[in-house]
């Protein structure tokens, strides 16, 4: 059994939470941390409690270092927004904690992806 932490409750990290939470086998403990610890509280409750919810400031490699060293997962699952890899990879990187991203790096001023395709997919 593992234990891992979620970072991001938006859509990807609610599903990936609430799949982690299905799996009683290989996942015995599952932090879901947000800055928005409401949605989080809400993804635990429906998930009939099986998921720690937590308020991160994922921006802040420091705090989640600290988020990090107080629950010692084996692996944190990044499902934030594209400009929270760098600070995230580096509290990993910090704790010696395993890592996956689920997005690519994009500077906070400067969105490089366009959803042009996205948009004209039915057109």
């Amino acid at each position: 059994m593992s234990r891992v932490m979620i970072i991001g409750a938006g859509g990807v990290g609610n599903v990936t939470a609430r799949k982690c939470a299905k799996d009683t086998v290989n996942f015995d403990s599952i932090v879901l941390a947000s800055r928005t610890l409401a949605r989080c509280e809400e993804i635990a409750r429906k998930t009939g409690g099986r998921i720690i919810p937590e308020k991160v400031d994922a921006s802040n490699s420091k705090d989640v270092a600290r988020l990090i060293e107080r629950y010692k997962p084996d692996i944190v699952i990044n499902t934030a927004l594209p400009y929270h890899d760098l600070p995230i990879m580096d509290a990993c990187l910090e704790t010696g904690t395993h890592y996956i991203d689920t997005a690519n790096y994009e500077p906070p001023d400067e969105p490089n992806f366009c959803y042009q395709w996205q948009w004209n997919y039915h057109d």
